[in-house]
């Protein structure tokens, strides 16, 4: 009976356990069940109502779209200008036929055309310094003074040398004469005779080299004093009174700089030289304006000199040197300056404000004004130009062209047109196209 009792207790009791273990089981499984549901529930939600605000902003953007298009096509319609309302508001010039001058820019150098660095050529103290710093000099005007003591000394000794051998020529000349006359009458023997010529020709030669240590000490006598020895302008002061300068150092005293007239030294490029060439072939000089750096002031006017004997293989250029009377001063040495080479003169061309003409890149163009108020492109070929006008040629003379606006115009485009002094219509800045000209608000 007790076995009986605890098995079936046992039996009971594991059981009870098993069930309780697979209730607990199958209820976690459940919540976790549930949890997931419920955590896609929650992300459908979202995308849901993502997705619908999306819809809705895409609607408001669609309305907008259709409303910016209906507006923007009826502003094309009633309007003349890419898209902006009303016609293009621009100035205007008109072609002319006149005269325009041919240039060839250069850069250049102000070069001197004497440059004179003066050294000392004896030995000695400086005695005084006559020169001021920058001062303009004349030819032969006093600069230094060295000591001449030593040389004037020198000088003396040889000229007592001279007066010496003089007076010993003078009697062997004497001894000669009395020779002559004695051998004429069979006194003395012809080569006493001869002899004593001989003595003669040595004491001139004598005589001739005393007065050649004579001259050199002069020479070096006159290194003592210093002179300019051409017109110019003498730089800063190197020597003071009371240095010693010697002979054969290098060392500079004064440098002196002529100033006018002066010479500007450019280079031309070799495609420039043919039609230089041939104007010089004619026997004209070629006039040559020396620009400021900014190439904004002319500072001086001049005549071409000379060009180089050859082509610079580095650079494809030819050196030219122009003259320039430089009366005041305003050419420096050394300055840098714009060239401008004037090759020949354009007569009877036409010209055009260089405010209208334009360029795509590869061709040159204008605009024309046609007599409805709208503009039409002609292309042209543009010969040269300056700060007012271009030569062109393609088009006539009493053409109306555009000189602004051009950020607006293409054939066919309405245009309204400003009234302005010609003046205003060559001055406006660079707009599209690397063209002269911008917007003009009517």
């Amino acid at each position: 009976m007790g076995a009986s009792f605890e098995a079936h207790n046992s039996e009971s009791y594991g059981g009870d356990v098993g069930r309780s273990f697979t209730e607990k089981n199958g209820e976690e499984e459940r919540h976790k069940r549930e949890h997931k549901s419920h955590a896609w529930i929650w992300i459908t939600a979202i995308i849901v109502i993502v997705v619908a605000i999306l819809l809705v902003e895409r609607g408001k953007s669609d309305k907008t779209s259709t409303k910016a298009g209906a507006g923007g096509a009826a502003a094309g319609k009633s309007g003349g200008g890419r898209g902006q309302q009303g016609p293009a508001a621009i100035t205007v010039g008109q072609s002319k036929t006149g005269n325009i001058n041919v240039y060839v820019d250069a850069l250049g150098t102000v070069t001197p055309t004497n440059t004179v660095t003066i050294y000392s050529q004896i030995t000695g103290k400086v005695m005084a310094v006559y020169y001021r710093e920058g001062q303009i000099v004349r030819k032969g005007q006093p600069l230094i003074d060295i000591d001449p003591r030593p040389y004037e000394a020198t000088l003396t000794q040889a000229e007592g040398t001279l007066q010496h051998d003089q007076g010993v020529l003078a009697e062997a000349r004497i001894d000669l004469e009395r020779y002559q006359i004695a051998f004429s009458k069979n006194a003395i023997a012809r080569q006493q005779l001869e002899d004593q010529q001989q003595v003669v020709l040595q004491d001139e030669g004598t005589v001739k080299t005393d007065e050649g240590t004579v001259a050199y000490d002069k020479v070096q006598l006159s290194y003592c004093h210093i002179v300019s020895p051409i017109n110019g302008r003498v730089g800063l002061r190197l020597v003071d009174p009371g240095n010693t300068v010697f002979s054969g150092t290098g060392s500079t005293l004064v440098v002196v700089t002529q100033l006018q007239p002066i010479t500007v030294v450019f280079n031309v490029s070799e495609d420039d030289l043919p039609a230089i060439q041939a104007q010089l072939k004619g026997g004209r000089t070629l006039e040559v304006d020396a620009y400021d750096r900014a190439n904004d002031k002319q500072i001086e006017a001049g005549k071409l000199n000379s060009l180089d004997n050859q082509i610079d293989t580095t650079t494809g250029t030819v050196k030219f040197r122009a003259g320039f009377n430089n009366t005041g001063l305003t050419l420096f040495p050394n300055q840098f300056v714009n060239a401008r080479l004037l090759e020949k003169t354009l007569k009877g061309t036409v010209l055009v404000p260089s405010a209208a003409v334009q360029h795509n890149g590869t061709q040159a163009f204008v605009y024309v004004v046609k007599p409805n108020k709208t503009v039409g492109v002609q292309n042209v070929t543009a010969l040269t130009s300056d700060e007012k006008d271009t030569a062109v040629q393609g088009l006539g003379a009493g053409t109306d062209v555009a000189t602004s606006g051009f950020d607006r115009l293409e054939n066919g485009v309405p245009v309204l047109i400003n009234q302005k002094a010609p003046g205003q219509a060559a001055a406006q800045g660079h707009g599209s196209n690397g063209s002269a000209g911008g917007s003009t608000t009517p």
